[in-house]
């Protein structure tokens, strides 16, 4: 109990600051969520009925499936094409660290600037569209920001071009730290390259692999601006996500208890998916321990 006591205390102040300001603020927007609050926030309770009314909302409908859309696409194609990307930069490649800049240049832009550039790209006066039009093909079309089904996509596209540099830079490192004896022997044994990679480096780079879902999944949940920049949340409400409905009702709508409501479904559904996650990496490694130190 005493041992680093003096590391301990130091880390107090953090501790209060962070008890204070996420859980509770995590409260306060629990609590307010059960009442009819408006601009400003009322205790006049009313159950359940902001709740209610958030899940027969067509517009809250339409979050949660462009949500579970970006969500899907970003977690695979991130994670595929930042892995092979990586295992591309492996190979001692020449001109390596421009490739690695050029790769990872798209994170150090904000998400307004990543959207406001491809919202140029996909413009249909002087985007991809009118480029290909000029070198001939003039029947090419490629409407997506004003197609009320593929509006989300391009922020999905957006979405892995700035984010998937990242992943790269985080998977060649779990590469780096992986003993090059490792693959002197699988060479010796006539192991083919792929079935290196998959039955003995993936498993070894599992904490990377960890780490980059938790980074990814953060990016998931609190898209924003992103879509604020490249869709607006159009054509309609076709490319509108969990958080941009929070802060439409919050502060557009002066639906307080709304938005609130939304909140607490958002933070709910991350304690489902993140306490089973933390107690299977954390509660395992626990109980492995438990035997050596008896």
């Amino acid at each position: 109990m005493f041992r680093n006591l003096h590391s301990k205390i130091a880390a107090l102040p953090m501790i209060a600051t962070a008890l204070f300001i996420f859980v509770g603020c995590s409260l306060w927007s629990v609590f307010y969520s059960f009442t009819s609050s408006r601009s400003l926030p009322v205790e006049k309770f009313v159950g359940f009925d902001q709740y209610i009314r958030l899940f027969k909302s067509s517009r809250w409908a339409i979050s949660i499936e462009n949500v579970a859309i970006y969500g899907v696409c970003s977690l695979v194609f991130s994670l595929s094409v930042g892995f092979l990307l990586a295992v591309f930069l492996d190979q001692k490649i020449r001109f390596e660290n421009t490739f690695r800049t050029i790769f990872l240049y798209p994170f150090a832009l904000s998400f307004i600037v990543t959207g406001l550039v491809w919202q140029w790209i996909l413009n249909q006066n002087f985007g991809i569209q009118k480029v290909i039009q000029d070198l001939g093909f003039e029947g090419f079309e490629l409407n997506i920001l004003s197609n009320r089904d593929y509006a989300i996509y391009a922020i999905v596209v957006a979405g892995l071009w700035q984010g998937t540099g990242l992943v790269m830079a985080l998977m060649l490192a779990g590469l780096r730290g992986i003993d090059e004896d490792i693959w002197k022997a699988a060479r010796v044994d006539g192991i083919p390259a792929w079935r290196t990679y998959l039955f003995i480096v993936i498993p070894m780079m599992r904490p990377v692999f960890v780490t980059t879902l938790v980074l990814i999944a953060a990016g998931i949940v609190k898209v924003y601006d992103l879509v604020v920049a490249l869709t607006g949340g159009g054509p309609g409400v076709s490319s509108e996500v969990p958080a941009k409905y929070v802060y439409d009702y919050m502060f557009g709508r002066g639906s307080l208890g709304q938005g609130l409501a939304a909140s607490t479904v958002m933070l709910t559904t991350v304690l489902i998916i993140l306490i089973p996650w933390g107690y299977m990496e954390f509660g395992e490694r626990r109980e492995k321990k438990k035997p050596a130190s008896e």
